[in-house]
C-alpha cells in the first residue's frame, strides 16, 4: 500500500470532499442532504490564500481529507471536514491529517485550533483526544435528520 498526504489542489478535489462526505455519512449514519450541503458550503468557502487543506491518498486514490481555516475568534483556526473513508481506516490517516492541520495552524501563528464534531464519531474523537484537544462544550441537535450531540473541542498551541 502506497500512501501520501498531499495538499488539496488537484482538479476534482473539492468535489470529491463533498461527495465522499455525503456518501460516507449517509451509509454509516443515515445523515441526509443537510449534512452534504454543509460540507459543500465549507468546500465552496475554502480559500487557499488563508487556509490549508490536505488529501490522503492510498495507491493514488483519494481516501481522506481535512481543512484548516481561520476561525471566528481572533487567534483561532478551525479544523473542518476531517474524513477517512472506511477502507483506509486503521492506518493512521486521521492522526496524520489532524497533525497537518495543527502544524499549519502553529506555523501560521494561531494560538488555538477549534473544531465541531458529533458524539457518534467515536474514532474521530479518539484522534482529537490523542492530539491534545479538550472537549469544551456539547449540545443536542437534529441538524442532519438524527438526534445528535454536537461537541466543540479546542487545542491550545
Amino acid at each position: 500500500m502506497k500512501s501520501e498526504i498531499r495538499p488539496l489542489g488537484r482538479p476534482g478535489d473539492l468535489g470529491w470532499v463533498v461527495m465522499a462526505h455525503g456518501e460516507a455519512y449517509a451509509a454509516q449514519f443515515g445523515w441526509g442532504h443537510d449534512f452534504e450541503a454543509l460540507v459543500a458550503r465549507i468546500a465552496a468557502d475554502y480559500d487557499p490564500a488563508t487556509g490549508g487543506a490536505w488529501i490522503a491518498e492510498v495507491d493514488g486514490e483519494r481516501a481522506g481529507c481535512v481543512f484548516c481555516v481561520p476561525g471566528d475568534e481572533e487567534g483561532t483556526a478551525r479544523l473542518r471536514v476531517l474524513l477517512v473513508l472506511p477502507h483506509a481506516r486503521g492506518h493512521g490517516f486521521g492522526s496524520r491529517l489532524v497533525d497537518r492541520c495543527v502544524e499549519w495552524a502553529r506555523a501560521s501563528g494561531y494560538e488555538r485550533v477549534s473544531l465541531w464534531t458529533n458524539d457518534v464519531l467515536t474514532s474521530a474523537r479518539r484522534v482529537y483526544e490523542a492530539a491534545g484537544f479538550a472537549l469544551v462544550d456539547q449540545e443536542p441537535h437534529d441538524l442532519f435528520g438524527k438526534d445528535l450531540v454536537g461537541q466543540t473541542w479546542v487545542l491550545r498551541l
